[in-house]
């Protein structure tokens, strides 16, 4: 076999869709854009969900309902076996697994879970532990510390008791 026999596998080669060019090429007179309007003209682009002025399905159905999704606590997750890659006795906290790359992004805190196996003692800060992950740093003469975050000051908390009514 040389160079010049070498072809493309069998399908693997389509002609190319030659708009315009008559009606017995299958894709003449409106070139596969449909009848006339907005979208058979040249540069024409419709937004998702509009439809030509009439109030949109997503503005037409009711919003009904709460979800929670917005309140959700979301931690960063970093498991058991990353935890290796510090020094014996060593107090690892969110800016020094930060600084090595384990948790990026913005996260309510950092929570250890219990994938792989650790080899050293740590003295692990996090806002959470899996059970399994306390397990295995407990299990290795290590500590688990957690972080409370503070929670938001709720309208109105910062304000003083009202005073109670004078007994008569």
């Amino acid at each position: 076999m040389r160079l010049h026999d070498l072809k493309p596998r069998p399908g693997a080669r389509h002609r190319r869709k030659r708009l315009g060019q008559g009606e017995s090429s299958g894709h003449g007179k409106t070139s596969g854009r449909g009848g006339k309007g907005q979208t058979a003209r040249s540069g024409s682009s419709i937004r998702i969900g509009f439809e030509g002025g009439q109030m949109p399905l997503i503005r037409r159905v009711p919003k009904r309902g709460f979800n929670n999704a917005r309140f959700a606590t979301r931690f960063l997750p970093v498991n058991v076996g990353d935890l290796n890659r510090f020094e014996d006795g060593a107090r690892v906290d969110e800016t020094a697994l930060r600084s090595l790359g384990l948790a990026n992004g913005r996260g309510d805190g950092i929570k250890i879970l219990g994938g792989g196996e650790l080899t050293k003692k740590l003295t692990v800060r996090a806002s959470a532990f899996s059970a399994s992950a306390r397990a295995k740093i407990e299990g290795k003469g290590g500590a688990c510390e957690v972080i409370r975050r503070k929670p938001a000051r709720e309208a109105g908390a910062s304000s003083p008791k009202p005073a109670e009514p004078a007994k008569a």
